[in-house]
């Protein structure tokens, strides 16, 4: 099984989106001793945002970095993605990497009936964390809302939320949020993976 671990992050050893993260990929090396995982840290090393020059591959170093993070997204069978929340939405960071992977002909086609995603058979699973408090497909819920359209846009429909909200109240309620949201990663990567070829 391939994994591919997605920070995005830019709070380095203080996140609580990369402590996810990090829970739910080592529980999965533990159910998956032969599983290989590839980190990608898009705070350390962030993808160039699109523009006219990314679209006309005007730049052979990056069109080549955007053709790796598209080989690498195609190989995996399980996606890790951590994403917190940064004034309601995901980082920009994280959105120039779906801008990467979000491409026709490769992840998704158009057709007669409309789009059709060609990225099936993969698993995510969603490290989500918030400072205030939004409920899952409420108002101000445009992370797990946009993270799950996208990738149902690209066919990943196997798409697992795990949730930290309101890590910003008080050291208490972090405390409490973070217990709960581990536990959960720690359940959620111990689920039986269909596509589990190599383990």
């Amino acid at each position: 099984m391939q994994i591919l671990h997605l920070d995005s992050s830019a709070l380095g050893t203080a996140s609580a989106s990369r402590e996810l993260t990090r829970t739910i990929v080592d529980t999965l090396a533990l159910h998956h001793p032969r599983a290989r995982v590839t980190h990608v840290d898009l705070d350390a090393d962030p993808l160039p945002h699109l523009t006219e020059r990314s679209l006309a591959k005007a730049d052979p170093a990056e069109a080549a970095r955007a053709e790796r993070t598209l080989e690498d997204f195609l190989a995996a069978d399980l996606l890790v993605i951590g994403a917190p929340m940064y004034n309601f939405g995901i980082p920009s960071t994280l959105k120039a990497w779906i801008d990467r992977v979000t491409v026709a002909g490769r992840t998704f086609r158009y057709t007669a009936n409309g789009p059709e995603g060609l990225a099936r058979g993969k698993r995510a699973i969603l490290a989500i964390s918030q400072g205030g408090v939004h409920a899952p497909g409420g108002p101000s819920d445009f992370q797990q809302r946009y993270l799950e359209f996208v990738l149902g846009f690209l066919g990943i429909t196997d798409v697992h939320a795990v949730r930290a909200g309101g890590l910003a109240l008080s050291a208490e309620h972090r405390e409490r949020a973070m217990a709960e949201a581990l536990a959960e990663a720690r359940r959620v990567a111990g689920l039986p993976f269909a596509l589990d070829r190599a383990a």
